[in-house]
């Protein structure tokens, strides 16, 4: 891979590790420690989200308009001026406020450090994408592994963790990101006002839509393990510590897996058909996980949602590459991560309703159920570009 490549992974895995200190453990800090609601916790993680959706939105934006550089710069300035405000104010109120600003930062960064992958290396394809992918997966690893030891003798400890983390990122990017800095095409870029001009840029970006519909399901599906499953956790038993393992499975299998992953690509022909099985696979963790009561059985469970995940999450954004009109790449990805985000936002909500309200089994049988929609997306969504 192109030392940019290897830059822009190593720069993805530093921000990753500091926000993976406070990500898995949101809701268990607001449910457990301030004596809030699920649904409260959720609705706070709503609002991280939908601010992290006009992040992703400005971030594509930015990238077509003025390169990765300084929409990755501000970004990470943004993130790393709340990252230190909440090592000093994190009561309800200001943790809530810090979030959401966090939120909006993290998410100007994401779509343009994936659409830099794509400009530095285009001849790269989904290993573009997958690379990045990894180095996310790399620092939920390390981050959640830490963030759970550490927040067992007090979470103040690591508001100060993310905050260091995010100034390494910071330093990272401003001195070695400048010169990936890829000179856009003024003329080929088009804002979303313009979007549909032409028929192909309206059927591409109708298939787009579509795909992203079952982005949007697989999302709302996987934030419950964060949000709703790490109290459900709690509830029987199993330490934070415990719980932040599960997360570290997760990242060290994805990184270790990787050549598997890779024979496993070489097989199958499109990342359309990669969509597929990844969300048989995550459909077969959500029934074992019906049944799981110890640790074991939540460490089982991971370890197959995860095959799922290394399948589907890499794929999807290399469609949506694929997908893009000329000067559209930036937008496009922050359209495809927005939908993510928006999964992630709407999850916790949903989620934290159906277990407050009934029981988490019944949220269980409801995600069951939805996880028929991404076949039948992944499934149309390209037909009128393939005619």
């Amino acid at each position: 891979m192109p030392r940019h490549i290897w830059l822009l992974i190593i720069g993805t895995a530093i921000q990753v590790t500091g926000a993976s200190f406070i990500w898995p453990l949101n809701t268990i800090y607001m449910h457990n420690e301030l004596g809030k609601s699920l649904a409260f916790a959720g609705f706070i993680l709503m609002l991280n989200q939908g601010f992290a959706i006009i992040g992703n939105l400005f971030g594509g934006v930015l990238f077509d308009k003025l390169g990765g550089y300084k929409t990755i710069v501000l970004g990470a300035s943004i993130a790393l001026v709340a990252a230190f405000t909440l090592t000093v104010f994190h009561s309800i109120l200001p943790y809530a406020v810090l979030l959401i600003i966090i939120g909006l930062g993290s998410g100007i960064v994401r779509p343009a450090m994936f659409a830099m992958a794509s400009s530095v290396w285009p001849e790269g394809g989904r290993r573009a994408f997958n690379s990045i992918y990894v180095a996310q997966n790399l620092g939920v690893a390390i981050g959640a592994s830490l963030g759970g030891f550490i927040a067992v003798y007090s979470f103040s400890y690591i508001f100060l963790a993310n905050a260091l983390v995010f100034t390494i990122f910071y330093l990272l990017v401003l001195f070695t990101y400048k010169p990936m800095n890829v000179k856009q095409n003024t003329h080929a870029y088009t804002n979303v006002l313009e979007q549909g001009r032409s028929i192909e840029n309206k059927r591409a970006f109708r298939a787009l839509l579509i795909l992203s519909l079952g982005f949007f399901i697989c999302w709302i599906a996987y934030v419950q393990w964060q949000t709703t499953i790490a109290s459900y956790t709690q509830d029987l038993g199993i330490s934070i510590d415990k719980y932040s393992i599960l997360w570290t499975v997760n990242g060290l299998l994805i990184v270790l897996g990787q050549p598997l992953i890779r024979v496993i690509t070489n097989w199958i022909p499109s990342p359309k058909q990669q969509i597929y099985i990844g969300n048989s696979i995550f459909l077969i963790s959500f029934i074992f996980i019906l049944q799981a009561e110890s640790f074991n059985s939540f460490l089982t469970a991971m370890i197959i949602l995860t095959i799922g995940e290394m399948l589907v999450w890499p794929a999807v954004p290399t469609l949506a590459n694929d997908l893009a009109p000329k000067g559209q790449t930036g937008f496009y990805q922050g359209m495809i991560n927005s939908v993510g985000t928006a999964g992630r936002m709407m999850g916790p909500v949903i989620g934290g309703f159906i277990v407050d309200q009934f029981h988490i089994h019944v949220l269980f049988y409801g995600i069951i159920i939805l996880f028929t929609i991404p076949y039948i997306t992944t499934y149309r969504y390209d037909r009128k570009l393939s005619k």
